[in-house]
């Protein structure tokens, strides 16, 4: 998994300088942060928390729990100074702490590992798999590109504006791997103009400022935040290219990954950055990372398996942060449709309370081939919804982000779960998703409906069939419609493209087959084989 230099990154850097009067940086590579040390890291995980602290949450914080009726728990509280004060005496030094999962990263030699496995007050420890590769930064040559804007049309954005829904007022964090240029970039120069970007954190290394962020170049990956940032709150005035939904919301924003695709991703910067929004008051947050396999001890790596929403720690906070902190997280599905050693969503993206979003073709709205597909061992439904990008999951998600930063504008008493819910139902293929795109593409006119408590259109409907073959009318400008062969409700044997003939389809059932979803984008019809 190599990361490759595009030429399109290489131009897009250009601009951002030519626009900002930056020096040209040179990149210091992965290793230059490096820590020195050799031992593995782990989360060392407490048996308790000492009693009567007070939460470590802003006012901003407390209020918006009372308005969501979400009562504080010790997941608020945080980790014991006492427990940290003993590792400290044995010779061990916290990296990050966690109030969610009650526990601190360390870096453990052999020895160390055993003295502290010993300790009374230590439930256990869990290896930070030093080999976890991010799946979803690349995959695809990226950019800030006119290539989002078809995307805008495909979720009708012009319906958001019609209505001045473009997520003001709403606070949204995204967590990423670098933010190289945001300043200056043509496409986001409103936001910093408005003062939009409120708090910034580097928690790859500590000791940066908000202009190191935004003008410090380590490695090409220090752009990627800058694109997911465009494909949320994007507009650019001398390409008169809209490039995402939310044009007037709020950021906090947290660099959490170092490095190109070869770096192994750092769980606990991420679990910090989550529970720090969480303390801001911080309602949304797009993270379009995502973490999967390894390559070092076979023990600790990531299996496909695995992806079950509840193994990977980050799973297990973000389900903390969508059922007890009121968070909507909205992450990238991955970019492994293709690697047939893997296929499916990475983690975060497997817990159940998070948005997973894929990513479709332009044209028909079926899976792109590298989108990740949904476990079928799942009990739930993943990814949630998917909409098109040409460069990866990292770059739908976001558009998915100002979709929701929109209905909260609309409506800022919805929990995480109800606009969860409404951007779920107002998606094209509702109520027949499926393993590969999910509910499909949500549509901006049907929230609006739903926001307004109206009831949509007739656009879904299901047919029986029996036999072998079956020769479906269908209603359709389209000479080629996306068609999902199932095995059962959700869990795909097979997408096609299938062409139209004189107003029909003739669709030929496999030995396995039991529904089949016929995509007409504005309608879907779910065939029930008997």
């Amino acid at each position: 998994m190599t990361f490759r230099l595009t030429s399109f990154i290489c131009l897009v850097a250009l601009l951002i300088q030519a626009n900002s009067g930056v020096s040209s940086p040179q990149p210091t590579g992965p290793n230059t942060s490096k820590q020195n040390s050799d031992k593995p890291k782990y989360w060392i995980l407490f048996n308790a928390k000492d009693q009567g602290t007070q939460p470590a949450l802003s006012e901003a914080a407390l209020l918006r729990r009372r308005s969501q009726n979400l009562p504080l728990d010790d997941t608020d509280q945080p980790v014991s100074a006492h427990y940290v004060s003993r590792l400290q005496h044995e010779g061990i030094q916290s990296i990050t702490q966690s109030r969610w999962l009650n526990a601190v990263s360390a870096r453990l030699s052999a020895d160390e590992y055993a003295r502290v496995a010993a300790l009374p007050f230590v439930a256990g420890i869990q290896a930070i798999d030093p080999a976890i590769i991010i799946t979803s930064i690349g995959g695809q040559d990226q950019g800030i590109s006119p290539h989002m804007a078809p995307v805008m049309t495909q979720i009708q954005a012009p319906d958001f504006m019609q209505a001045g829904l473009t997520g003001r007022f709403v606070n949204v964090g995204v967590i990423d791997a670098g933010f190289f240029g945001a300043d200056s970039a043509n496409a986001l120069k409103h936001v910093f103009t408005r003062d939009g970007v409120k708090r910034v954190r580097d928690y790859v290394n500590d000791k940066k400022t908000r202009g190191d962020l935004f003008h410090t170049l380590e490695t090409m990956s220090d752009f990627h935040g800058t694109e997911v940032l465009a494909a949320i709150a994007g507009n650019d005035p001398i390409e008169k290219t809209q490039y995402g939904l939310a044009t007037d919301a709020t950021f906090y924003l947290a660099r959490t990954d170092q490095g190109n695709r070869e770096y192994r991703g750092e769980e606990d910067n991420w679990v910090a950055a989550m529970e720090w929004m969480d303390s801001l008051g911080v309602r949304l947050i797009n993270t379009s990372l995502g973490y999967a396999k390894g390559m070092s001890n076979p023990k600790e790596n990531y299996q496909p398996s695995q992806m079950d929403g509840h193994t990977s720690l980050i799973s297990r906070a973000a389900q903390i942060a969508a059922d007890k902190k009121g968070i909507l997280i909205v992450v990238s599905a991955g970019n492994e449709g293709d690697d047939r050693s893997w296929r499916i969503i990475s983690t975060p993206a497997d817990a159940q309370g998070v948005l997973a979003i894929g990513a479709t073709n332009a044209k028909l709205w079926n899976r792109i081939g590298y989108s990740s597909i949904g476990p079928e061992s799942l009990p739930y439904l993943k990814p949630n919804v998917s909409c098109f990008s040409l460069y990866g999951t990292s770059l739908s998600a976001p558009v998915i982000t100002g979709f929701a930063a929109c209905i909260m504008q609309a409506n800022p008493k919805l929990t995480n779960k109800e606009v969860m819910a409404i951007i779920e139902k107002s998606s094209h293929l509702y109520p027949y998703g499926n393993n590969y795109v999910g509910y499909g593409v949500p549509q901006a006119s049907r929230a609006i409906a739903l926001l307004r408590n109206q009831p949509l259109p007739p656009t879904a409907r299901s047919v029986k069939a029996s036999g072998k073959s079956f020769s479906l009318p269908v209603s359709t400008d389209d000479t080629v419609v996306s068609v999902f062969h199932k095995k059962d409700a959700t869990h795909i044997l097979q997408q096609e493209a299938m062409k139209v003939n004189n107003g029909k389809l003739a669709l030929r059932r496999s030995a396995t087959e039991k529904q089949t979803t016929v995509d007409l984008k504005k309608e879907v019809i779910e065939v029930i084989w008997e």
